[in-house]
């Protein structure tokens, strides 16, 4: 499979869910891109679910790392949720793990915004 990003919206939370590879071959530029469209129409808070990427690279992580500057520079916040165990331990080598903000699932992640749980 694939890189493939799934948005949605909570509040003024964008949600953003990766699924796949996150990889030079596969990934591209489709994070940044996607959160430059977000960020003109006003969005300043993202979450980044990424508990179903099957694998990521070292292009992955610098793509993370530069998403990350660009909503920083630009006012926002991102904060990771629901990390699979083989991108932790990827961002733990690279001592990212202590870089981001990482929630073990969604939920957490909104509460840190200030969001509040979902209701199922």
């Amino acid at each position: 499979m694939g890189f493939q990003l799934d948005t949605r919206e909570i509040g003024l939370v964008v949600v953003v869910e990766a699924v796949g590879r996150f990889t030079l071959a596969d990934g591209q530029t489709k994070l940044r891109d996607l959160i430059h469209v977000f960020f003109r129409n006003g969005a300043r808070k993202f979450i980044l679910t990424l508990g179903r990427v099957e694998v990521i690279d070292s292009y992955g992580v610098g793509e993370l790392v530069r998403s990350y500057s660009v909503v920083r520079q630009m006012g926002g916040e991102i904060k990771l949720a629901g990390v699979s165990q083989k991108v932790l331990d990827v961002l733990s080598v690279c001592r990212l793990n202590t870089f981001f903000e990482i929630y073990p699932g969604e939920d957490a992640a909104l509460q840190a915004f200030g969001q509040g749980v979902r209701s199922t």
